[in-house]
């Protein structure tokens, strides 16, 4: 196998020289050689967005780190690329554009132009296949929060790696951390495994979108925003996987997808950087938790927006055997209108199987489409909610097809009706405890229904 080292084609280690063409110029060379490893030897490299191609790894050594440059204007790299360019329709400006001003679905080509300021990243891969990014211990890939004025919501940078249109992808090993927007971004994706990496800080840790075939198992999320997100994807499974975040740690739409095994928890260890103040983003600073709300807003929120083209029925999601600690909500599915991510594909189905959660401060939402009714099933369900929080209800339905409740334990809750519902249809309980008595488990009501956003 061709194996690589980036000093032999100049690179040095430096945080204030860029070491980008270096970098690239050892990726190039074991790519038109056929492929194999490029090593990245201990040491600080400072660079802008680097390009990995088919049949390459690209390998952390034990104490590497990849350094982001905190000019945006050092992650074009796939307008200069020469060896593999782009047709000009896939580099065009697409800005991003504020979800408040977007009229038609054509205003999301932000997320659609693969060379598109949107989409930079630290790393990136277009029509690539047989690609894996490892890390030994100690390696890390640091966004270096990355401010960007032209950027998402006018501070967010390129993202941490990200790729497009691309297959058989390997990921293990580093510290991804500080990313300057998505820590691992996937749009038309396949074949994508996960494993043993760490995710630090920054914004969303895992985002896919119209991929296929994800596993993502025994890693660690951190995260500023959502730990895993994403929509429009099939068979998803995530195991074994620890999820803390400033938001919501799963944040998900698709058919297919298992999560299992997983810790999903709060308060979160690194706060939304959107709370900063300009200067504050400028600067790259770190928001603290003084002054700052620091809970995890939801376990599993689901996602559909129309950024990109859907053209699948959502459902046949899992969620088992997990536990959930001190997450504000449960479930949050909510597609009754008010949502800008919950609007385009409603849910189908989703399942709760074993599942402990404590320490829960709202009701479960599933407000489900009139078209599409949700099928919602919980079984061998251990629920408490928070202190101050005991006289909210446990669940909130509408436009619900079939609800299945069994072996369903909540503690800790003395609210006047345990589950609102909108719909007439008959709700299936067995085996219920609570301290709410049978004749007032449900309740009927006709007041305007309302879920705050997420």
């Amino acid at each position: 196998m061709n194996i690589y080292s980036i000093l032999d084609f100049g690179a040095k280690p430096s945080e204030t020289v860029l070491q980008t063409e270096y970098i690239q110029a050892a990726i190039d060379k074991c790519y038109l050689e056929g492929g194999g490893i490029v090593n990245i030897p201990s040491g600080t490299y400072l660079t802008g967005a680097i390009r990995i191609r088919s049949n390459i790894e690209l390998h952390l050594e034990k104490g590497a780190k990849l350094l982001g440059s905190r000019n945006p204007e050092d992650y074009f790299c796939l307008q200069s690329d020469k060896l593999e360019p782009l047709p000009s329709e896939m580099l065009r400006e697409a800005p991003w554009m504020h979800w408040m001003e977007r009229k038609e679905k054509t205003d999301f080509g932000y997320r659609r132009v693969p060379g598109s300021r949107w989409n930079c990243g630290l790393i990136k891969a277009v029509y690539a296949e047989n690609v894996t990014i490892s890390g030994e211990e100690g390696s890390v890939i640091d966004g270096n929060d990355c401010y960007d004025e032209q950027g998402e919501e006018h501070y967010r940078g390129p993202h941490g790696i990200h790729m497009f249109y691309s297959k058989n992808i390997t990921l293990c090993g580093y510290n991804m951390k500080n990313a300057s927007n998505w820590a691992h971004t996937f749009l038309y994706c396949n074949n994508i495994k996960m494993y043993e990496v760490v995710t630090e800080a920054g914004h969303d840790g895992f985002d896919a979108f119209q991929s296929r075939n994800i596993k993502i198992s025994n890693c660690k999320f951190y995260t500023g925003d959502d730990c895993i997100a994403g929509f429009a994807n099939t068979n998803v499974h995530v195991v074994d996987t620890e999820l803390n975040s400033a938001c919501s740690a799963l944040r998900f739409g698709g058919v297919k997808v298992l999560i299992e095994r997983c810790h999903m928890y709060g308060p979160c260890k690194y706060l939304f950087r959107g709370s900063l103040t300009k200067e504050e983003k400028m600067a790259g600073a770190h928001p603290t938790l003084e002054g700052h709300r620091n809970n995890m807003l939801s376990a599993f929120t689901y996602y559909a927006d129309a950024s990109l083209p859907e053209s699948y029925r959502a459902g046949n999601i899992v969620i088992k055997d997990c536990s959930i600690d001190y997450a504000d909500r449960f479930l949050h599915y909510n597609f009754s209108g008010n949502e800008v991510w919950q609007r385009e594909q409603p849910l189908e189905s989703i399942k709760f199987e074993n599942i402990k959660a404590t320490d829960v401060a709202m009701p479960l939402t599933a407000y489900g489409s009139e078209k599409v009714p949700i099928v919602l099933k919980m079984k061998n369900i251990d629920i408490s909610f928070r202190k101050g929080c005991e006289n909210q209800c446990f669940m909130k339905l509408a436009n619900y097809k079939i609800v299945m409740l069994k072996n369903i334990d909540i503690k800790n809750n003395n609210c006047a009706h345990l589950i609102q519902t909108w719909s007439d249809r008959k709700i299936k309980i067995k085996n219920l405890k609570c301290l709410i008595s049978k004749d007032k488990i449900i309740e009927r009501t006709n007041e305007e229904f309302f879920a705050q956003s997420i």
